[in-house]
């Protein structure tokens, strides 16, 4: 999915393997043209978005235009990265949807009031991610508009 003719890039932060795989396979499947990147915790997506570690690299690389966070992982969990990414100016803009498996009242409220864009409960079949994966494409990509990455 390109918007405005311009590669949009992705960052999922999920520490489970299967799910970054059936993710990967969504993806595929729906067939978004988008840079995809996948992380395993709070902590990597971190070095990834300042452009630290294994990712200093990187620092031409245009930032995601999507961030999908799950909340409970090793290192540093969702909750500490969401809140981290909102309080930095340089990062705040990027649109986050959390995608996990709890659906506790809890998590959903404390996510909202630390600036998460949307909360999708994780689907349990494949066929429901690649419908949730093609919703959020066609929502995030194609009906809203979007902050340029030189703002």
């Amino acid at each position: 999915m390109k918007k405005s003719g311009k590669m949009i890039t992705i960052i999922m932060a999920d520490d489970d393997p299967d799910d970054r795989e059936l993710a990967k396979e969504a993806f595929a499947e729906c067939r978004l043209a988008n840079d995809v990147h996948f992380v395993e915790d709070g902590e990597e997506l971190m070095e990834y978005l300042c452009r630290k570690g294994k990712y200093s690299g990187m620092t031409e690389a245009p930032l995601p235009a999507l961030i999908l966070l799950d909340l409970n992982m090793p290192r540093k969990d969702g909750r500490e990265a969401l809140k981290e990414i909102k309080s930095d100016p340089d990062l705040k803009r990027i649109p986050i949807v959390v995608l996990t498996t709890s659906k506790a009242e809890e998590d959903i409220l404390r996510t909202y009031d630390l600036g998460v864009n949307s909360y999708v409960t994780k689907p349990v079949t494949f066929e429901s991610l690649v419908e949730t994966i093609k919703v959020l494409g066609k929502y995030w990509f194609e009906i809203v508009e979007l902050p340029s990455s030189d703002s």
